[in-house]
């Protein structure tokens, strides 16, 4: 995407507030027309929104809280680029992570009055941009890295009080742990390990690429161990496990981020689950070679039928029949990453040029709903809304 490596800050919580400034004045927040409209819906209205990360043209670095119509409703001030967002199960709370190597994320709750509060890394770790919630909502498990160990881990953190508390961590069970999900029962934690080795004082330079192994790790959530790992062919083992969705039926559709050789096509989307053995989907032929090794992220639709992968360095977005693993069709929007579902089976995606698409069918054009001038929408949207 057009956004640029954002260079590490270290962020204490006073320092962090200080950036933010006057945050509880933007419109997302405590006694703003937004919260207000949305406190006082009639019961049982619909109030689907969605929030991505972007950069505006004058370098500010934020949260946009969008409709499905694309038009922004409010946006929330970041002192350093986003990446992805955690969303509650009641889909009433949301955490914005830093993108890697950041050590910020902002736990918002839009449909109350409070104002957002601020989660700084442990020192000696930092995030890697993604994370999740318990399935009651009171636990947020966030990807991390403990780089002084080189290992991976997650770190728990108690969301139910006042204020966000870190109350221990988890192994990962490999390097570089770039998204995470929450098993539909509630008792596993799925983790895309994309095996590569960083430090913070090398930015965001991989220094393992030779001796990669990513992995897809099922933890139990209850006690931390290792369930289930499953690992590609070694001939992939270059091919870096990063987004993930789960499917209607649990399994974890995975993109991936090939660091061997330009020239090389290898597969990019593969599918995991704890007891079956992993397998690749076919990319048609038409787009082998020209998606430039890179899915940037996976979304499921509602159905949990249909899983959206887009490919924004080739400027495609793919979809895949959950069910077969066959490919469905594709849409051609340049630089377009986030996709967030709308309803069964559509799909909201946002672009680095600033446009939100709607898409109703795979195979059929996609409508341009709009493109706020100024600004750059980074990798990934959520769709949240008040139960």
């Amino acid at each position: 995407m057009p956004l640029t490596a954002t260079e590490r800050h270290s962020f204490s919580r006073r320092g962090f507030l200080t950036a933010l400034g006057g945050i509880a004045m933007l419109p997302a927040f405590s006694r703003s027309p937004l919260a207000e409209s949305l406190l006082e819906r009639k019961d049982g209205e619909d109030a689907v929104l969605f929030a991505s990360a972007y950069r505006n043209s004058n370098g500010d670095f934020g949260i946009g809280l969008l409709d499905d119509y694309g038009q922004i409703l409010a946006r929330i001030t970041l002192p350093g680029r986003g990446h992805g967002i955690a969303v509650s199960p009641d889909g009433q709370r949301f955490v914005a992570f830093a993108r890697r190597p950041g050590t910020f994320a902002l736990f918002v709750q839009p449909f109350q009055n409070s104002d957002p509060s601020v989660i700084v890394s442990e020192p000696g770790r930092h995030f890697y941009g993604h994370g999740c919630f318990s399935a009651d909502g009171r636990l947020l498990y966030a990807v991390e890295n403990d780089f002084g160990a080189v290992r991976g881990v997650v770190g728990v953190y108690d969301v139910s009080g006042h204020l966000p508390k870190r109350i221990g961590e988890i192994s990962s069970f490999g390097l570089g742990p770039h998204d995470i999900a929450l098993s539909s029962d509630g008792r596993t934690l799925v983790i895309a390990n994309g095996g590569i080795e960083t430090h913070p004082d090398m930015g965001r330079e991989k220094l393992n690429l030779a001796t990669m192994a990513p992995s897809i790790a099922f933890v139990d959530v209850q006690t931390g161990d290792l369930a289930r790992q499953h690992e590609l062919d070694r001939s992939l083992h270059q091919l870096s496990l990063r987004h993930m969705a789960l499917d209607g039926k649990g399994r974890a559709w995975v993109g991936g981020q090939y660091e061997g050789p330009a020239s090389d096509a290898p597969p990019l989307v593969a599918v995991f689950a704890p007891d079956e053995a992993p397998y690749t989907t076919e990319i048609p032929a038409s787009f082998t070679g020209n998606l430039n090794n890179y899915i940037g992220s996976v979304t499921a639709s509602i159905s949990g039928d249909v899983i959206a992968t887009s490919a924004p360095r080739g400027g495609q977005t793919l979809f895949w029949d959950a069910g077969t693993g066959g490919f469905l069709g594709a849409q051609a929007i340049p630089d377009g990453c986030g996709v967030a579902p709308i309803d069964q089976g559509s799909f909201l995606i946002s672009d680095g040029n600033g446009g939100l698409s709607f898409v109703n069918e795979p195979d059929l054009p996609a409508e341009i709903l709009a493109r706020p001038p100024g600004f750059s929408w980074d990798n990934h949207m959520v769709a949240f809304s008040q139960a």
